[in-house]
């Protein structure tokens, strides 16, 4: 089997060790359900299912009732934290997991499955030339470029060491790329909090103007 013997190789499959230990546990950071749909998301959240209870609640008692006026309230603040929430992990999906996913899972084994079909390949092209150069003497002029493999007497001829170094380079080159994905999360992260307490301190000034109607203030 092929061995991750050199630097770039160890690094790539470092990088998507990593990254597919960040997405895992950012997963498991998530109230809603991952492909959903962004209604039925929110529908499944528990801060709805507690909005909705609250609210229930309060129209049951009904509004002559502080008890039931202040769940009605607090039950609708309650709803728009589970809509920001809902918003944020949509958002955490869209510009961070599915990114980390297409790194792990796709990007990296395709360039390290491709290294080692090249090393196959080249050890293919070794014990080719090796049998075949005394009855065809011109592949003493094949370079490990290109890459021979012979089977029945046929001669087949593939290319693929520049393609392969391409997208190795392009991952080297992208490092800052995947590095922003943090950066992303926390800036999201960020934001949904400043929107939460936005949507709180929204709904004080009616709880504040409840209770001075009830004489509590």
């Amino acid at each position: 089997n092929h061995q991750l013997n050199s630097p770039i190789e160890r690094r790539m499959e470092l990088v998507r060790l990593v990254s597919h230990n960040a997405h895992k546990r950012l997963v498991t950071c998530l109230q809603g359900h991952i492909g959903t749909e962004a209604e039925k998301r929110h529908k499944k959240l528990p801060l709805t299912a507690l909005s909705q209870a609250m609210q229930d609640g309060g129209s049951q008692l009904g509004e002559e009732s502080l008890i039931g006026k202040m769940m009605d309230v607090c039950g609708e603040a309650e709803n728009r934290l589970a809509s920001e929430l809902m918003q944020h992990e949509v958002q955490l999906e869209r510009d961070i997991l599915e990114p980390l996913n297409q790194l792990a899972e796709v990007d990296i084994p395709n360039i390290l499955r491709q290294r080692k079909q090249l090393a196959k390949l080249v050890l293919d092209y070794d014990s080719a030339r090796a049998r075949y150069c005394t009855r065809t003497p011109e592949l003493y002029h094949l370079t490990h470029d290109t890459i021979l493999t012979a089977a029945s007497g046929d001669v087949h001829v593939f290319l693929p060491q520049d393609q392969l170094s391409a997208d190795m380079y392009n991952f080297s080159s992208k490092e800052g790329d995947y590095a922003r994905y943090y950066v992303i999360l926390v800036e999201a992260q960020a934001d949904y909090h400043r929107r939460s307490l936005a949507a709180l301190e929204g709904v004080l000034p009616t709880i504040q103007d409840t209770e001075s109607d009830k004489g509590l203030l």
